[in-house]
């Protein structure tokens, strides 16, 4: 089974717990106005690489990896689930502790034949990590050119198959910064069992040069990067909504 990938990262820090090895798919349906990597949305980009190719790379370097491991990100991995069950399954079969980095856009309860592949794979995945770009649905229309109404029911979904989460928000000065939807996304992460740790990320303008070489607009050119002083008290207002929201499940 091969991938089709955009790039290898053997020291990566920030993708999950621990030294982990990084995995960047290519392609995604997302159009977020502040990806930093919008060389990986191409779907038919990138270059194919076997399972067994990935797990060799890791495999070379494991002592880095003792308190990580492997986590696919992208681009969206989740467009390619069949490589990501053979992946996996080659990665337990090395005890390597697995994670996936998504936008979660790809989720369609509807589709049997996808959730059930999506069920095979969650059971050798011991950690997701979801983007929720903006609660509202609207400005997540605005922001990504998708709705988040799947995402959403994702969450949900990892939460009814007990898979632990991490959550990302990337606070965007008057785009993603409204405590009334900050509050809002920590009422809704609020009731998930599952959650383990929430990312309050600050948005930065460091994608702007990548933007210009590869000739795409960049829709947020006049936005200044965020305060990083701020992005500690925008993150309360989060943890707010996810205090009311598990305060009110206690007291039912």
């Amino acid at each position: 089974m091969s991938g089709r990938i955009h790039s290898l990262e053997s020291f990566g820090t920030v993708d999950g717990p621990g030294v982990r090895f990084v995995v960047f798919v290519q392609g995604c349906p997302m159009r977020c106005a502040y990806c930093h990597n919008p060389d990986t949305w191409e779907i038919n980009a990138g270059k194919t690489m076997e399972v067994s190719e990935i797990i060799d790379a890791y495999l070379r370097n494991e002592g880095f990896y003792h308190d990580g491991g492997l986590t696919v990100t992208g681009g969206e991995p989740l467009l390619q689930v069949d490589f990501l069950i053979e992946l996996f399954a080659e990665a337990k079969k090395h005890n390597i502790n697995t994670c996936i980095d998504t936008s979660g856009i790809t989720f369609k309860p509807d589709n049997a034949d996808y959730i059930a592949k999506l069920d095979q794979l969650m059971t050798m995945t011991d950690l997701v990590m979801l983007d929720i770009k903006h609660i509202d649905n609207e400005k997540h229309k605005w922001l990504t050119a998708q709705p988040n109404d799947g995402i959403l029911a994702f969450a949900k979904y990892l939460d009814e198959k007990h898979v632990d989460v991490w959550i990302r928000h990337v606070v965007v000065p008057g785009i993603t910064d409204d405590d009334k939807y900050l509050f809002d996304l920590g009422y809704f992460i609020g009731g998930l069992s599952n959650l383990k740790a929430l990312d309050v990320l600050p948005y930065h303008t460091l994608g702007l040069p990548k933007y210009a070489k590869l000739g795409i607009e960049y829709r947020l050119k006049d936005v200044p990067a965020m305060d990083k002083g701020k992005v500690i008290e925008k993150k309360g207002i989060i943890l707010d909504g996810i205090k009311k929201r598990r305060e009110e499940l206690s007291n039912k």
